[in-house]
């Protein structure tokens, strides 16, 4: 059967919001991943109106619910990294001002239990249109019922 939605949950990152027209990081919701093997972020960009911008993706991981002890996530543990590092650019996370009405992603192939992703921007002078989503896989039960929050 070619059911791809009884297999996943999503979480709400980051709801849409228009970034300051500043350098302010934009830092996610942690992300449970508690019954779950596989997780990722889908990052949204609406308008990105300055014209030298670009935005750094960094996630952070740790066994802390509240995350005090975060700690960036290695390369190594990560499926697409910033466009500084990438290879295959069809997966960075990272982007620039010329990213408008894109979608990038982000796994992560680590063992911790909680997730956090921030979009640092630089040269930003313009609100900027952005959302994330986190998506877990691998549900230790299935079928998937999507949590109401």
């Amino acid at each position: 059967m070619r059911d791809l939605l009884n297999d996943l949950q999503f979480k709400r990152g980051l709801s849409p919001v228009a970034s300051g027209a500043d350098n302010t990081p934009l830092v996610s919701q942690i992300i449970d991943r508690l019954g779950y093997d596989s997780a990722g972020f889908v990052i949204a960009t609406g308008a990105l109106p300055d014209v030298d911008a670009t935005f750094t993706v960094l996630v952070e991981h740790g066994d802390a619910a509240n995350l005090s002890d975060a700690a960036a996530v290695a390369d190594e543990e990560l499926i697409g990294q910033d466009p500084a590092s990438a290879s295959t650019p069809e997966v960075q996370a990272g982007f620039t001002f010329a990213a408008d009405d894109n979608v990038r992603k982000i796994g992560y192939r680590g063992t911790k239990r909680y997730l956090r992703l921030t979009i640092t921007p630089a040269a930003n002078a313009s609100a900027s249109l952005l959302c994330v989503i986190a998506v877990m896989g691998n549900a230790e039960q299935k079928p998937v019922i999507q949590a109401a929050a």
